[in-house]
């Protein structure tokens, strides 16, 4: 026996398998198979259409409630910004010069100041040395004053000494006046509390009031305008009425 034999008596023997067969390769209408899949397309597009209609209006409403951009009024705010800076910068940059300014006037004031200290210091480096000089000169005059004049001519050693201190007294003038150092005698002058000290008022008929009647010691400036000592005095008053005869 062949084997088509043998295949067609199994097939003929076994008539319900080919019923089997036919019923799988034939599927029901309506209850699977190639009909489920364009159901499931349609109910997917039938479901889909809603939402695409929705999202396209929600879309327009949105488009028609924004406003239109102004490109000018941008251009406007920026300017503004822009305006706002450079007023901004305008005022510092003036505050950063006033600074500067007083920086260097005080600078400028500061270095004058330093030069006119030096030069002072320079100017006046003897004013204290020069003061502990004028009590020397002071005794060397008073000397000589008190010699009289007669002793002079009788003894010839003390004529010879007060020729000698007189030579002294002259050369520590000398010395005074290379450092500009000046004696102040204001006798006649107008009173002066810048050089003068007023020990006293006297009366006095040959000067005038508020003038200069005595000068008990001298005074000393230093280049004309620094006091080294005030010149010591008594200002004239006007004599006092005399009473009227009875």
């Amino acid at each position: 026996m062949t084997d088509r034999e043998t295949d067609g008596n199994r097939r003929g023997d076994n008539p319900l398998d080919e019923t089997e067969e036919s019923a799988a390769a034939s599927p029901v209408p309506g209850t699977g198979g190639n009909d489920a899949a364009p159901a499931a397309d349609a109910a997917n597009a039938t479901d889909g259409a809603p939402t695409d209609a929705a999202t396209t209006d929600a879309g327009g409403v949105g488009a028609a409630e924004e406003e239109p951009i102004d490109p000018l009024a941008v251009l406007r705010a920026e300017l503004e910004i822009v305006r706002a800076q450079v007023e901004a910068a305008e005022a510092e940059k003036a505050a950063l010069r006033d600074q500067l300014l007083r920086a260097l006037a005080e600078g400028e004031n500061q270095r004058r100041r330093h030069q006119r200290e030096k030069a002072d210091t320079l100017k006046y480096a003897g004013a204290a040395l020069a003061r502990e000089m004028l009590s020397v000169a002071d005794n060397l005059e008073r000397a000589l004053a008190n010699i009289p004049e007669e002793a002079l001519e009788a003894d010839a050693a003390l004529k010879a000494l007060h020729e000698g201190v007189t030579a002294t007294l002259r050369e520590l003038g000398a010395v005074f006046d290379r450092h500009q150092v000046k004696k102040i005698a204001p006798l006649g002058e107008k009173f002066d509390s810048n050089f003068h000290q007023a020990m006293f008022e006297v009366e006095s008929a040959e000067h005038a009031p508020g003038t200069v009647a005595q000068v008990l010691q001298p005074g000393y400036v230093m280049h004309g305008e620094r006091l080294l000592r005030p010149a010591l005095v008594a200002v004239a008053k006007a004599p006092a009425a005399k009473p009227a005869n009875d």
